[in-house]
């Protein structure tokens, strides 16, 4: 009997529309190694290293009727250099033509038709650098069945080839889909009466079961969704074009500002965290000003950010918590070292309180594996509703010392988060060998000014950063 799909998966199929493309990316910047590093080293390095990982030559394949959710079949006429793809841009190869490249390959959907994943080899970049792009729909990586490829493209440690190459099976005759359908109803007859009906709402209704197995997370979404989100210009109905910027920061600022709320007379309980969405809020709020937007003493943007904890290094927390916290970021606040502190006060308390959603709650909606976090904490977003919150955060810490992809060296890592129905911006950063990078993802129309929005991110740490015990003056 095939694999099939679970119910949470299966919506995120059924949610997607030409506007929704629901598949989360990254961008790797890489320095080629001295014997070099082309297209070609690429396929044979992909090949090897999903040798191990069944589903990425598997597709989806529809059940007649809609008796029970789709099945994992294997792609018999599977295809590796249909799937990773070559490209160039033009000169003079800078960073503006690599987000705007991003953009556009963001906004198409993937072929159902086939595996669920695209990566581009982007050749062209200055300084004889080249960047590797993915994108693996939510449905596809799970952290369970299938980590996302950037785990497997710098992880060699985690790949395991089989030592016979598996061969794919034949994909199941409709009379079996159904066949095997019968059987699940047997064990599970609730189940296809819950197929048959079909429709989004019953889809939205088979999502919201399929989070009954994080009860923490369940406990969280009854306490916050007595308090709906707030309007904000973040609000909108999206289209189906993006527009993509990539940040990058110093982690020792974030490190620095930390360290001087920890010590001294007035000794503050303040994480890395805390200090990244201080920072978002104050480009946030610079945004907004931009724009012209009114903004009262009280106004606030809500978001919903998985947590994984920071130790004192920057690095992440052996052992820790994966925690999703619904923040109000306070952009009405004129000071940016009291913005820091409101955000400080609101995680510790849910940190404290059943709000907080411990690893192995989470995992069951797709598995606890750092390098698949950015996929998870989409699918999280994804599963929930959107009045509980205005945008969707993932902060990923990742390690210190740089990682190897074929002797080619990381440089940089930007997470492509997807954006959530009626969200006009996504934000997803990562830290790595000493930085911050952030992956700001926009949609195209609601959003033509998202540079103002990544130049006040330098603008609002820099502030954090001079403003009394925030790692300036005293």
């Amino acid at each position: 009997m095939s694999q099939r799909l679970s119910a949470l998966d299966s919506s995120f199929l059924y949610l997607e529309d030409a506007t929704l493309p629901m598949h989360v990316g990254s961008v790797m910047i890489f320095e080629p190694p001295r014997d070099g590093f082309d297209y070609d080293s690429l396929v044979e390095l992909i090949a090897e290293r999903i040798a191990s990982s069944p589903r990425y030559r598997q597709r989806v394949q529809s059940v007649p009727a809609r008796l029970a959710n789709p099945v994992w079949v294997d792609d018999e006429d599977f295809d590796l250099t249909y799937h990773v793809r070559r490209s160039a841009l033009p000169r003079p190869g800078d960073d503006e033509q690599l987000e705007e490249f991003v953009a556009r390959i963001t906004s198409r959907p993937l072929d159902r038709s086939r595996p669920l994943w695209e990566l581009y080899f982007v050749e062209g970049l200055t300084g004889g650098r080249f960047a590797i792009v993915s994108k693996a729909h939510q449905s596809l990586v799970d952290g369970i069945n299938a980590v996302d490829v950037g785990h497997l493209l710098l992880d060699p440690d985690g790949v395991h080839p089989d030592e016979e190459t598996r061969r794919p099976t034949g994909s199941p005759s409709p009379l079996r889909l159904v066949a095997d359908a019968v059987m699940d109803s047997v064990r599970r007859p609730s189940q296809v009466a819950d197929n048959v009906r079909g429709g989004l709402r019953d889809v939205s209704e088979t999502g919201r079961r399929a989070l009954g197995l994080a009860g923490g997370l369940v406990s969280t979404l009854a306490q916050v969704g007595t308090r709906p989100a707030p309007q904000s210009p973040l609000d909108v109905t999206v289209s189906g074009t993006r527009r993509w910027v990539m940040v990058r920061t110093d982690l020792a600022d974030y490190r620095r500002i930390r360290t001087s709320l920890t010590r001294g007379r007035y000794v503050e309980d303040v994480t890395i965290n805390d200090v990244v969405l201080a920072t978002i809020t104050g480009a946030l709020r610079t945004w907004m000003q931009n724009r012209g937007e009114h903004l009262g003493s009280t106004a606030v943007i809500r978001v919903m950010v998985p947590v994984s904890v920071y130790d004192e290094s920057g690095d992440h927390r052996s052992g820790s918590r994966l925690t999703a916290c619904f923040v109000d970021l306070p952009v009405g606040e004129a000071s940016p070292s009291m913005r820091l502190h409101q955000i400080a006060f609101s995680m510790r308390q849910q940190m404290e309180t059943t709000q907080a959603v411990d690893a192995a709650s989470l995992s069951s909606l797709g598995g606890f594996a750092p390098p698949t976090l950015h996929s998870l904490g989409a699918r999280t977003g994804a599963a929930m509703t959107r009045r509980l919150f205005n945008l969707v955060v993932t902060n990923v810490p990742g390690p210190q010392q740089p990682l190897y992809a074929g002797g080619a060296r990381l440089l940089a890592t930007y997470p492509v988060m997807p954006l959530s129905r009626g969200q006009a911006l996504a934000v997803g950063l990562t830290s790595y060998d000493g930085s911050v990078y952030f992956g700001l993802n926009a949609d195209r129309l609601a959003m033509p000014d998202l540079d103002v929005l990544a130049q006040a991110v330098d603008e609002a740490l820099a502030e954090l950063r001079e403003s009394p015990r925030g790692g300036g003056r005293s």
